[in-house]
């Protein structure tokens, strides 16, 4: 009886290779939703149970996280999500105060850690990201309540600049520029220890998740043997 010649298995059809890979685990969009409801609790706590700033270092690392486990589309997907979690329990004026700044400040360090930027460029772009968030906080929260919030802030500050100067016998009246740029200098340094805070906690937490940040310093290895 004459054999007949074996032929090769057809090649595999695009439909049988698609429900293969929908089998898989979405574990990207596990780690979205965990993530996105680590940080909606994060802000949720710090809300209502406020500590002082230890809540507030960890707002932006689950977004940043995500962004260096799985890219952009799954860090913009993290911070939208927290933001329509915290829309639903605590309203869409308290939702966008966290997507703006610490949102989008998640989606920029997970950016700048996963091109491997250096500490300078990262801290520096955060720290200018936060005091933009600073200055939309007062202007959505004066826009709600319908008072200019920085310009009374400011002449509160030039009213206890001048009884300083008076206390001190300084014959000088305090410009009200000068008092708002030393204001806006002020915050921008107290968001660049903040940023730079949050760069030492992922330091040393991603390291252990095996998404390490790029590398510090010199000096700040020097600081944290001490």
């Amino acid at each position: 009886m004459a054999s007949h010649p074996k032929h090769p298995a057809p090649p595999e059809q695009p439909a049988a290779t698609a429900e293969r890979d929908a089998s898989k685990p979405p574990i990207v969009l596990v780690e979205t939703a965990f993530l996105a409801s680590t940080a909606s609790l994060l802000w949720l706590l710090d809300y209502y149970f406020p500590v002082g700033p230890i809540f507030r270092i960890f707002f932006p690392i689950p977004i940043a996280l995500i962004y260096l486990r799985w890219g952009r589309r799954a860090g913009w997907m993290t911070a939208l999500v927290s933001g329509l979690l915290l829309s639903v329990l605590m309203g869409p004026s308290r939702s966008v105060l966290f997507v703006m700044p610490y949102g989008v400040m998640g989606v920029q360090l997970g950016a700048c850690w996963r091109r491997r930027s250096s500490w300078l460029v990262s801290i520096s772009l955060g720290a200018l990201l936060d005091t933009l968030g600073v200055f939309f906080r007062f202007w959505l929260t004066s826009l709600l309540l319908g008072e200019d919030l920085w310009t009374y802030l400011m002449a509160r500050i030039r009213d206890l600049s001048e009884w300083i100067f008076i206390q001190l016998g300084i014959l000088a009246e305090p410009n009200l520029v000068i008092v708002q740029i030393l204001a806006i200098a002020l915050i921008f340094f107290s968001r660049l220890v903040y940023v730079f805070v949050v760069h030492l906690v992922a330091l040393l937490m991603f390291e252990r998740l095996g998404n390490p940040i790029p590398k510090a310093p010199p000096w700040v290895d020097t600081l944290l043997d001490l």
